[in-house]
């Protein structure tokens, strides 16, 4: 019988560079960024680590297929080195594979590294789909803004919700991201923004306005983990543990089938229940403290919190609008600033999203820092709304 991973890995180190559109940096300089602070942080030698896990999705722009590019740029010490890709979830990818290989016993220290350089791609979004010939059949015209618009009308539909009613819950998650990313000096956007700014913005495809969409950044952000029992014995203090990983993908039943009504993401759903049963988590809007979530729209974010089971559903946009998410309410969501502001380096956001969930459980997120948060959740999603991966990472302290 599966046990999990619950407290059978710590984060020993995490860095994470600055974001933005680093026209000054390769992808090797901005690997070497995060991992100069991972380093350093988790205290060891480099020559201590014995395996690495490498992710980017575009790689063919800036760092090339395979590992060596990560061995290479850190000279590693001749270890494996696997190069995973994942869609949006690649940077939670790349720590999942450190950790299963460190729960396992295969490895006391592991490297998970992830970065993308999406500004080389020349690209104003994220340039063209998975390819193959299934997706010239089923999406031959879809883009980013226009399928996820589409998740917001059947929402809309699905629980009788205004335009008028919707709209301002998605400026209100867009405003709290950038009052949140005005604070932190790693973020591409450091600027707050007035609500009026937002709902007035041009339109990108209804409902979703200009500030709706999170921007095109480069970055990269890194992870060494290893067993408590040996953070433990090298001093390590306020240990952060991984209290669970899933992943859910879809199967085609979404855009196969009229069972489901667009209105909300199958697959999270699915990974969200198995990680709150990993971690034994028996009812989440009490017990978790502090969420990072894939915002690559407005309106993802607000479906999301009902996806993992937060917000009731069809409700959420009432808990946004009431201030349940923001920095000062009942549960903190994108307390970094999230996609709003970071951008998506597709290989690096979700290795950002657990540095900052690291940094509040140690009490080192500088004018971010939330009064004693105890577990952290993380989200990730690659993909359209009809056919996705979703990825959940819980960690929290170690007790």
């Amino acid at each position: 019988m599966a046990r999990g991973i619950k407290d059978k890995v710590a984060i020993l180190g995490m860095g994470c560079s600055k974001f933005g559109e680093r026209w000054d940096s390769g992808a090797e300089e901005l690997m070497l960024e995060a991992y100069r602070e991972c380093l350093k942080d988790a205290g060891i030698d480099q020559n201590q680590l014995q395996a690495a896990w490498f992710s980017t999705a575009i790689d063919e722009v800036h760092v090339g297929k395979s590992g060596i590019p990560l061995s290479t740029t850190l000279r590693l010490p001749n270890i494996p080195v696997t190069h995973v890709e994942n869609m949006c979830a690649s940077g939670t990818e790349a720590f999942r594979g450190a950790c299963y290989a460190v729960a396992s016993g295969a490895a006391d220290f592991a490297l998970a590294v992830g970065v993308e350089k999406l500004k080389d791609t020349g690209y104003g979004g994220l340039p063209g789909g998975r390819g193959g010939p299934l997706q010239v059949l089923w999406n031959a015209s879809g883009t980013a803004p226009g399928n996820f618009a589409q998740l917001a009308t059947a929402y809309m539909t699905a629980h009788g919700v205004s335009g008028e009613d919707l709209k301002k819950a998605i400026g209100h998650v867009s405003w709290k991201s950038h009052q949140n990313g005005a604070k932190n000096p790693k973020a591409h956007l450091q600027k707050a923004v007035e609500m009026e700014t937002i709902l007035n913005a041009p339109m990108i495809a209804s409902p979703l306005g200009l500030f709706d969409c999170c921007g095109v950044s480069d970055g990269a952000a890194a992870a060494i983990v290893t067993t408590p029992e040996i953070a433990k014995a090298l001093g390590k203090k306020d240990i952060v543990s991984v209290k669970a990983l899933q992943l859910s993908v879809s199967n085609g039943s979404e855009s196969g089938h009229n069972s489901w009504d667009g209105s909300y993401f199958h697959t999270t759903r699915i990974a969200a229940k198995k990680a709150y049963e990993e971690a034994g988590i028996k009812s989440p809007r009490d017990e978790v403290s502090m969420f990072e979530v894939h915002d690559c729209f407005s309106v993802t974010e607000l479906v999301t919190m009902e996806d993992l089971h937060i917000s009731e559903t069809g409700k959420g946009w009432k808990d946004v609008l009431d201030g349940f998410y923001d920095a000062d309410g009942t549960i903190p969501c994108q307390i970094d600033g999230g996609l709003k502001c970071f951008g998506h380096p597709i290989g690096a956001s979700g290795l950002r999203m657990l540095y900052e969930m690291y940094l509040q459980l140690q009490g080192k997120a500088g004018p971010r820092q939330l009064k004693d948060p105890r577990i952290g959740m993380t989200h990730n999603l690659g993909g359209a709304p009809r056919e996705n991966i979703s990825s959940v990472a819980i960690v929290g302290r170690y007790e």
